[in-house]
């Protein structure tokens, strides 16, 4: 079963993807600091998520097709944290107002049953 993140992306060209600054420092899992800007002393942000259209500079694909973050393993936390509904047994209502924006349903628990 491919995972439904996969093929979405919504959240990536929805929210404004912000956290702490030292997230960018020099780690195994530091975030490229030349794809944020600061937002203020604390915060820096994924460029493209500032603007009113958002979309985040390391999505790349298309949303509601086929998509991949090109800092998967160096993505912030609030990435990491951020769960598709259902991928836990719950609905998480941002995951659901991100798809609805760009025209996509809402996950079901049935998004992630396997017909194969």
């Amino acid at each position: 079963m491919t995972h439904p993140c996969l093929t979405c992306g919504a959240c990536c060209a929805f929210f404004r993807v912000s956290f702490h600054w030292s997230e960018t420092l020099t780690t195994s899992h530091a975030v490229p600091e030349d794809l944020t800007l600061q937002i203020n002393p604390y915060m820096n942000a994924m460029k493209g998520t500032e603007t009113k259209s958002p979309r985040c500079i390391s999505l790349k694909g298309d949303v509601g097709g086929v998509i991949s973050c090109e800092i998967y393993a160096n993505r912030p936390e609030c990435c990491r944290s951020f769960s598709a509904s259902f991928e836990d047994g719950t609905v998480n209502e941002r995951c659901a107002q991100a798809r609805i924006s760009k025209g996509l349903t809402p996950l079901a628990l049935s998004s992630w049953v396997s017909t194969e």
